[in-house]
C-alpha cells in the first residue's frame, strides 16, 4: 500500500508532492501500463477540479485509449484531430480555457469546459499524452502546464515499452 504526504498548500507545493509520489510508485517499474495507471490515479486523487485524467498511447500511428480514471472515453483519435491529437501533432501542450472554442474538440463528457493535453516525449518522439479534463472553464494555468510536463518527463522514461 502507498501513502502520500500531499500538500494541500500552494500549487508549487502540490506539484513537488506530486512528482515525488510519482517518482516512488513507478521508479524501478517497467510495465508501461501499471506506470500510466498508477499516474492517472496519483493525479485524479490529488489534483482538484477534474473529471477526467487519463493516457492515450500512440498505436499505429493513432492515438488509442490507455489507463484512466473518469467516464467511459473515446477509444481512438487522430493524429492531428481534437486537443489529443492537436498535441501529438504539434509535439506541444495544449492548454485549452474554453473547450467550446477549440475548432474539432471532440467532447468525449459534455461536462468538460477545459483541458490540458501534454505530450509524453521519448527521446523527442510522442509515444502518448496525458489528457486532463474539468468541468470548470479555465481550470488549468501555466503552473498547472509547467507541473504536468515535469510529471510527464518523469515517466517517460519509464513509458519506454511503449515505444518499442
Amino acid at each position: 500500500m502507498y501513502q502520500f504526504d500531499i500538500a494541500a498548500g500552494s500549487k508549487a507545493e502540490l506539484y513537488r508532492d506530486l512528482h515525488a509520489a510519482l517518482d516512488a510508485l513507478t521508479a524501478g517499474e517497467g510495465d508501461a501500463v501499471a506506470n500510466m495507471a498508477n499516474a492517472a490515479s496519483l493525479i485524479w486523487q490529488y489534483l482538484p477540479d477534474l473529471n477526467w485524467a487519463g493516457f492515450y498511447r500512440m498505436v499505429g500511428g493513432e492515438l488509442v485509449l490507455g489507463p484512466f480514471q473518469g467516464k467511459a472515453a473515446c477509444i481512438r483519435i487522430p493524429v492531428g484531430k481534437g486537443v489529443c491529437g492537436t498535441a501529438v501533432a504539434e509535439a506541444r501542450t495544449q492548454r485549452v480555457a474554453d473547450v467550446h472554442a477549440f475548432p474539432g474538440h471532440i467532447a468525449c463528457d459534455a461536462a468538460s469546459r477545459s483541458e490540458l493535453v501534454v505530450p509524453v516525449l521519448l527521446d523527442g518522439t510522442v509515444i502518448g499524452v496525458l489528457d486532463l479534463d474539468s468541468p470548470e472553464p479555465g481550470r488549468f494555468d501555466e503552473e498547472d502546464q509547467a507541473g504536468c510536463e515535469a510529471l510527464m518527463t518523469l515517466l517517460a522514461p519509464r513509458l519506454a515499452a511503449m515505444a518499442g
